[in-house]
């Protein structure tokens, strides 16, 4: 009577150490894919990231059934990551205050994000899910940008400043120019600074 009493409870012990095994196993994939971009492996495949996690192939596709999947997974974790630093108010009693504080983080949010947005334009016109958060990027900042660019700027100086703020810009700069983070940061406050002062 007694054994058929604990029966249960360890039979929960297995299922919850099952749960715990793939739980972890779900985020050492996730963790070994964002590292593999972070390490400038634009395009690793299943078997790349499985070698990385210390998992059988087939577990990233129990978790994951396509890498589709796997990169709505990795865009949730950066976009967590991000939240925090993009979110918070900007610093500045002036407009022109809160637009270099604006390119301040902009230098320092573009560093952390260029490699997956390089990974992501290698994928983008194969993934929905890729083309949609690229854009819903570029609404966001530019929505940022508006609220904190003179009210009197020249239209056509605003769309001179968003192509110079752009994470597509920072990415040429750092990759296609070869800039240092510094300098790259430097010339971005440098051009807007001139596009506003006419």
């Amino acid at each position: 009577m007694n054994t058929a009493k604990t029966a249960p409870v360890e039979d929960e012990d297995v299922s919850d150490g099952r749960r715990m095994r793939s739980a972890d196993s779900r985020r050492r994939i996730v963790q070994a894919l964002l590292s593999l971009v972070e390490e400038g492996h634009l395009e690793p495949g299943a078997e790349a990231v499985a070698e990385r996690a210390g998992v059988g192939l087939r577990s990233v596709f129990r978790h994951f059934k396509d890498m589709e999947g796997l990169r709505r997974e990795i865009n949730e974790a950066v976009e967590t990551r991000l939240r925090a630093i993009i979110e918070q108010p900007l610093a500045g009693d002036t407009q022109e205050a809160r637009l270099e504080a604006l390119i301040d983080r902009r230098a320092d949010v573009f560093e952390q994000i260029m490699p997956y947005r390089r990974a992501g334009n290698i994928q983008r016109h194969r993934s929905a899910l890729i083309q949609d958060k690229s854009d819903e990027m570029t609404r966001v900042l530019r929505r940022v940008l508006k609220s904190v660019a003179p009210k009197d700027l020249d239209p056509d100086l605003l769309e001179a400043i968003d192509l110079v703020m752009s994470l597509d810009s920072w990415i040429r700069m750092r990759v296609d120019q070869g800039l240092t983070p510094q300098r790259a940061h430097q010339v971005m406050r440098r051009a807007v600074r001139a596009l506003v002062r006419g």
